[in-house]
């Protein structure tokens, strides 16, 4: 064996698994720590850095995918997703080739998603008009990602998942064509969904449902679909998503620093529910640091859940293909 594999002396080592990080933010590593953001909700947090990101380029890209990955990597993980969903009207490069290759430098299996919105401050979403795309648009680009860029060979160093950013950013029409391109080519499904009271109140008065009952109607539940923050599900939708096999992305850090709330994790795995851990962006959390978020899930008071979330249940959403 030792004429073929490199031997690896790990006597003075502790072994473990490699972790998943099943929700990010790549570009917010260069925007930790904003002072007018430190005690902003999150809608007013969004309004206030779009105005930043929409500035964002090819280098922007590239370092803060290599700084992300990096820090990941640091601190045990060996597969991350990233949810970038800012495509600036100036931006001009290939935005996933960009992180592919930032991914191969550092060494990192990276699954991200093609992230999008198409609803501005104009039609009562949050985001400038320089950072949405036409729905039509979003949806060439996105199957193009996934032609070029999905490997769905076992053990793929990468693979794509599509995922519209939130239900307050896109349409529902935007939501179904997403869920029916992505299991054309074989591809996993993500959002935010959830995460705060605010995004509740807004889908019942906008779109007359909760947040998962229009996911539901978009075809956006399934084992081929997670969420991130899964906050504000009640007893009901928690049973929906058990039955249906979706998975929820735990971020707590991000959860207590714009006030969001605390996810019912243990309740969730209880029912039977995937449950995988996440950094979330930098923005909301100031490190990519994946042993740091098992410790602030420890601290929530989750104890013997914190080894089921980092071990067992995140290679659940690891597995995107």
């Amino acid at each position: 064996m030792q004429d073929t594999c490199e031997v690896v002396d790990a006597s003075r080592h502790v072994v473990m698994p490699g972790l998943v990080n099943t929700h990010h933010h790549f570009y917010q590593t260069l925007t930790r720590n904003v002072p007018a953001v430190q005690d902003a909700k999150l809608f007013d947090w969004l309004v206030y850095l779009y105005e930043v990101w929409k500035g964002i380029d090819e280098e922007a890209v590239y370092w803060s995918s290599m700084l992300a990955m990096a820090e990941l990597a640091k601190t045990g993980c060996t597969l991350s997703t990233d949810h970038h969903y800012l495509y600036p009207r100036s931006f001009t490069g290939d935005l996933p080739g960009i992180q592919f290759k930032a991914a191969a430098e550092i060494g990192l299996r990276f699954a991200p998603t093609r992230g999008s919105m198409s609803r501005s401050k104009k039609d009562g979403g949050l985001p400038p008009d320089s950072v949405v795309q036409d729905e039509d648009e979003i949806l060439a680009q996105s199957e193009e990602a996934l032609k070029q860029y999905h490997d769905r060979a076992p053990d793929s160093m990468r693979r794509v998942a599509l995922a519209p950013c939130s239900p307050f950013s896109v349409s529902e029409r935007s939501m179904r064509d997403a869920a029916d391109l992505a299991r054309k080519y074989g591809a996993r499904l993500h959002t935010h969904l959830a995460e705060t009271a605010d995004e509740t109140a807004f889908c019942v008065e906008t779109l007359g449902r909760r947040p998962l009952r229009v996911m539901e109607d978009c075809g956006f539940t399934g084992p081929d679909v997670w969420y991130a923050h899964g906050i504000h599900f009640n007893d009901e939708e928690l049973d929906l998503l058990a039955s249906t096999g979706t998975g929820v992305a735990h971020c707590p850090s991000s959860n207590m620093r714009l006030g969001s709330g605390i996810c019912r994790v243990r309740e969730m795995l209880d029912r039977g529910v995937n449950v995988g851990l996440a950094v979330d962006g930098s923005a909301s959390n100031d490190a990519s640091d994946m042993l740091g978020e098992a410790r602030q899930a420890l601290l929530q008071g989750l104890q013997e859940a914190v080894a089921v979330v980092v071990f067992d249940q995140a290679e659940q959403l690891a597995k995107f293909g």
